[in-house]
């Protein structure tokens, strides 16, 4: 009986513990809304892992409750493996769907097995996009988890992987910048056959499906709209501009991984290439 009694014990123990790790690490339905086949799991370290499904009969994502008004924002994320062209898993900043949206992009677009996997970043402002510039990874992001961060103030926008700065894209007074419009945080996971991988001529291999994408560790210090900032400060996101080590990783990223360019693109833009391509 004494024994009974120390397992149950010890079993309600350990239940109360997993609980409260839980508790603690909870993130996605505390602040996200769900659409899709999207479940939720505890990996070892008692963080919460957010899975994201595509099939053939619908993608997945989750949205913020909260709208934000700059802020840096970040999550880790373990791509799909294998063949996953077609797919685009994103992590990405929208004011909504109207004709002069804000948002801010970073979109992994699926290849064939063994060829590296696309990040695509963008920057829309009052509907003015085709900003694009991507990059082969140069790592596989299916094979563990990596840190990918979006810093939006108002002076730059930075795009990091893994603790590096790999874009900067910077704000002009003349030029449309995203600074008006409160935007949601969301991650989704949907079929981009008609774009995604070699500008759509690899669709998605729907044998292999569902193809599933994993977030965790989600943070956001940012400014919630109507309410407070958090985590700003003098020397936080709010001022944060590249160092000059971090404009090393910027040159290193586009002289050995960029792929393309918007600047470069003179057939896409016949009349001349945005203004913003010609000041440093």
């Amino acid at each position: 009986m004494a024994r009974r009694s120390l397992a149950l014990l010890l079993a309600s123990s350990l239940a109360l513990m997993a609980a409260a790790v839980a508790s603690a690490d909870s993130w996605l339905y505390d602040k996200f809304n769900t659409d899709g086949t999207v479940r939720t799991q505890y990996d070892a370290s008692g963080q919460e892992v957010a899975m994201l499904s595509l099939d053939r009969s619908s993608g997945a994502g989750f949205n913020s409750k909260k709208q934000y008004l700059y802020g840096e924002f970040s999550v880790q994320m373990k791509l799909i493996p294998g063949n996953s062209a077609g797919t685009v898993s994103c992590f990405y900043l929208s004011s909504g769907d109207g004709d002069g949206h804000d948002e801010i992009d970073m979109e992994f677009m699926g290849n064939a097995s063994g060829q590296p996997v696309v990040l695509n970043t963008n920057v829309w402002a009052s509907g003015d996009g085709k900003k694009e510039h991507q990059f082969d990874l140069w790592f596989d992001p299916s094979a563990d988890y990596h840190t990918y961060t979006i810093i939006w103030n108002p002076t730059n926008i930075l795009f990091k992987v893994d603790g590096d700065v790999i874009r900067c894209f910077k704000r002009y007074a003349d030029l449309p910048y995203p600074s008006a419009r409160p935007m949601a945080l969301h991650a989704t996971l949907w079929d981009g056959s008609y774009w995604a991988t070699e500008k759509g001529k690899v669709p998605v291999d729907w044998s292999a499906a569902p193809f599933v994408v994993s977030y965790r560790g989600y943070s956001a210090n940012a400014c919630v709209s109507g309410g407070a900032c958090g985590g700003g400060g003098d020397d936080g996101w709010m001022s944060k501009q590249p160092d000059d080590a971090e404009w090393g990783t910027v040159r290193w990223a586009e002289s050995n991984y960029m792929r393309y360019n918007y600047c470069d693109d003179g057939w896409r833009f016949p009349q001349g290439l945005p203004p913003e391509c010609s000041r440093s």
